[in-house]
């Protein structure tokens, strides 16, 4: 194991055990105790999600947090969701991942030279996190982009992770003056990194074709070109 991914280690069990939002806390064990009719029959992970993927990671993959039914139930990040059914495809056709599937943490999926994270870690009511619960879930995203050296493209699933990359960057002393705005394909230069938007995968998108899966795989193509030519 190289020393990342040992660093990255010791950072998601922080992470697991993390109660520093008690909505979120009562919320995320409720949904794990009351389940869905459909996985009544599984046990959820009912705790916070951490990031997952490939410790040496060019490209870091960044959403708004896990489903109720998705990452709460599966345990890993944009797993056992629609939303995650459209990332993971994507990855695959972009050669960021070795099968196009993710349904359980033992499914055999791995990730080559991306890293998939969330903003705030743990389902949120109504997929609606409190600003302070997003403030109090910053040091988490910001740890991971530290121990991720070699990441050069952030992508940004929605506007809510867009704009807490741009946070996130000022942390780590990068100047986002003039902050730039959202948009699908939008590229930005920030220092050293290049930030690109996408439409988050949701339903929401998918369903009304404001996403598309050309419109999707246009953000990994771009990413992959931009971490390979700079």
């Amino acid at each position: 194991m190289s020393q990342a991914a040992r660093a990255l280690a010791v950072l998601n069990r922080q992470i697991v055990h993390c109660e520093r939002c008690p909505r979120l806390v009562s919320w995320r064990a409720e949904v794990a105790r009351e389940k869905r009719a459909a996985f009544r029959n599984e046990e959820y992970w009912g705790r916070p999600i951490t990031g997952f993927g490939d410790a040496t990671a060019r490209v870091l993959v960044i959403g708004l947090a896990p489903a109720a039914h998705g990452g709460n139930r599966t345990g890993r990040i944009f797993t056992g969701d629609r939303s995650g059914d459209w990332l993971y495809r994507g990855l695959h056709r972009a050669g960021f991942a070795n099968q196009p599937t993710s349904v359980s943490r033992d499914d055999g999926l791995r990730l080559r030279d991306a890293y998939v994270t969330a903003i705030v870690r743990c389902a949120p009511p109504a997929n609606r996190p409190l600003p302070q619960e997003r403030d109090r879930c910053a040091s988490y995203l910001e740890s991971e982009f530290r121990l991720l050296k070699k990441v050069k493209v952030l992508v940004a699933l929605g506007g809510f992770a867009w704009n807490n990359i741009l946070r996130m960057l000022s942390s780590c002393g990068q100047n986002i003056r003039p902050a730039p705005k959202f948009g699908h394909l939008k590229t930005a230069r920030i220092g050293p990194y290049f930030l690109i938007g996408s439409y988050h995968p949701s339903q929401q998108n998918t369903f009304t074709g404001k996403l598309t899966e050309d419109m999707f795989d246009k953000v990994f193509q771009e990413a992959r070109r931009l971490a390979d030519s700079h």
